[in-house]
């Protein structure tokens, strides 16, 4: 029987092991057993508060979008100018907790998990449209609008294309190579429309 007020305490934990355990993997074919040990708790635990291992790992990608979207929130309110803010949106993209390779692993399985689960589908296309809609606003007070949607695509794509290399590994580049060559993409595009 859990103990009364420690269910947020141990899905928290469980949901971080969870995407420790899938990064270290680098694939989903983990088993709620690895995620429990991990966590600290029993499998049975683990299946009292989420069911099913694909509701853990629903669960899972919910909670660190909501991290992410959370860092995007408190680094736009830091900025002050659209471009300061365009900077802040990259930097979080690219910040030290999000760019670890075991996160990168963990992403690059939930986008594979994401053309079986619709539900795992609907998380990552609600992040894709947030980071556009995030890039577009701040875009639009410094070119047409039409600019800013084609300038906030590419610098989307900088933004996973940099991730899958450096989950590949083929090729890894530092978080300040990745924040300097998006951040060049914009200013080249940028400076191109000042003409």
């Amino acid at each position: 029987m859990p103990k009364v007020g420690m269910e947020p305490v141990r899905r928290k934990a469980l949901v971080d092991a969870a995407m420790r355990v899938i990064g270290d993997h680098g694939s989903l074919t983990v088993t709620m057993s690895e995620i429990a040990k991990q966590a600290g708790v029993s499998a049975a635990l683990a299946h009292h508060y989420f069911g099913s291992k694909e509701q853990l790992l629903i669960e899972t990608v919910r909670v660190h979008l909501q991290r992410l979207r959370n860092s995007v929130v408190m680094a736009l309110r830091a900025a002050k100018t659209p471009r300061e803010k365009l900077s802040a949106i990259i930097r979080v993209s690219f910040q030290a907790d999000q760019f670890a390779p075991e996160t990168i692993a963990a992403w690059l399985a939930f986008y594979a998990e994401a053309q079986r689960s619709e539900e795992t589908r609907r998380f990552l296309v609600i992040y894709a449209r947030r980071l556009h809609s995030n890039l577009v606003a701040n875009l639009k007070a410094l070119c047409p609008a039409g600019d800013a949607a084609r300038i906030a695509e590419g610098a989307a794509a900088m933004i996973d294309g940099l991730y899958i290399r450096q989950g590949l590994r083929s090729a890894p580049i530092s978080t300040e190579a990745s924040i300097a060559l998006t951040e060049g993409y914009l200013t080249t595009h940028l400076n191109a429309l000042k003409g």
